[in-house]
């Protein structure tokens, strides 16, 4: 994008010394690259400021700061603004109303990555495509990820997530979705939204987005939802724009399941695939070919990782965990043939309030109706024991599924074995 256009998105004032262009975004000083901009966003334990010229340093091309930054100086690339977090959403926004690309939009309690993840798979197969990477999925994490979109992109797949109401409203604003889809509603941050209604209110707020903003050079608008989500009616009643649906009954996904079954296994998984895949057909790409794409698909972090060290089988899912997703997950794992032992060690799941007993008992109780030969919790919402004191019930010739919220740090148990 060219400064001047980044100074009107802005309104922003740029120094003698700003290039004519940049390319891309970073909020990570260590991650700049040759050509991009660096936001130097405040932090709540260190200012981005702090690191402006090791960033320019490193690649960056510009900066964005804020006005009254003491370190700003003439001979320095900047852009200068009053608010540097609210300059990148309204830089990013600019940057997608200048992309030919059709934009999707994903969110979902559970699944929603997973969801991503192979939804840009499957495009890919029809055209240039860029997506989140990882789960850059927040009010900075999105505007980065649209900011990187190359100007070429046929398509572009943005993850948005939310714990508090009102966030996925802010993220349509800045993404304007010509596409939507929702992958589950389940029992994530219900802490924040009290009822499940709640909770696909606020994701709802995706489809509510769709018809609002027609753009030229993108798909017509419309959303994909399954059938089996746990509020499919109320979901569908929110959309403005066709529904295209998917079903565990369907064809697809008696071809789908056995093509996931060592990479993703589990109905769960096979429902976010059929999603994935509804986009990609609506959006041109032959069915053929998102097949095949399927053959080098691999998901990011911990999510069904598969690992065996000193005579154990591990399977790691520890990158995130609530209600819906653990007994998901459970259920697959206990399903499958092992000629050991299967143990499953679960951690303490986030975010659930007033509701984190009665959840963590429903998972327990879910837990205790599956074929496994032990179940260890760890965490004090568990009324578990120590992750030590887990590994240490372990023995070779386990099969192991570690699953629990991110801050539990679950997969130590794999690096101290």
């Amino acid at each position: 994008m060219t400064v001047a256009d980044l100074v009107k998105w802005t309104g922003g004032v740029a120094t003698p010394s700003a290039p004519s262009e940049v390319r891309g975004a970073v909020i990570d000083s260590r991650k700049a690259f040759t050509g991009c901009l660096y936001a130097a966003l405040p932090g709540e334990n260190v200012d981005g400021h702090r690191f402006v010229e090791k960033a320019l340093s490193a690649g960056a091309a510009c900066a964005l700061v804020r006005s009254d930054w003491e370190g700003a100086r003439d001979d320095l690339p900047l852009v200068k603004v009053p608010d540097v977090k609210k300059a990148l959403a309204d830089a990013a926004h600019g940057w997608r109303l200048s992309l030919h690309a059709t934009v999707v939009g994903i969110t979902g309690s559970a699944g929603k990555t997973t969801t991503k993840e192979l939804t840009a798979a499957f495009l890919s197969a029809g055209g240039k495509t860029h997506a989140t990477a990882g789960n850059y999925n927040n009010d900075l994490g999105l505007p980065v990820t649209i900011l990187n979109c190359p100007e070429d992109a046929h398509f572009l797949v943005v993850e948005m997530g939310t714990n508090h109401p009102g966030e996925i409203a802010a993220l349509c604003a800045i993404a304007e979705p010509d596409v939507g889809l929702i992958s589950s509603i389940g029992t994530a941050h219900i802490e924040f939204f009290r009822t499940q209604d709640g909770i696909a209110d606020e994701k709802g707020t995706l489809f509510r987005s769709l018809a609002r903003h027609p753009h030229a050079f993108a798909a017509a608008p419309f959303a994909v939802l399954a059938r089996e989500n746990e509020r499919y009616a109320r979901l569908k009643a929110m959309c403005a724009v066709p529904v295209v649906e998917t079903s565990l009954d369907c064809a697809e996904a008696r071809e789908i399941e056995p093509l996931l079954a060592e990479k993703l296994p589990g109905r769960h998984n096979v429902s976010n695939a059929l999603i994935a895949l509804a986009c990609a057909q609506t959006l041109g790409v032959p069915p053929a070919a998102c097949l095949t794409a399927l053959g080098d698909f691999t998901l990011p972090g911990d999510r069904w990782r598969q690992i065996e060290k000193d005579g154990v089988a591990w399977v790691m899912d520890c990158y995130n965990a609530n209600p819906t997703s653990m007994a998901a997950a459970l259920e697959t794992f206990a399903a499958q043939p092992w000629k050991g032992r299967k143990v499953a060690v679960l951690g303490d799941m986030f975010e659930l309030g007033e509701k984190s007993a009665e959840l963590h008992a429903m998972v327990k109780s879910r837990a205790a109706e599956l074929p496994l030969d032990l179940v260890v919790y760890v965490g004090e919402n568990f009324g578990g024991v120590t992750a030590e004191e887990a590994r240490a019930q372990l023995k070779p010739g386990d099969r192991v599924f570690l699953k629990a919220s991110h801050g539990m740090h679950l997969e130590k148990m794999v690096e101290a074995s």
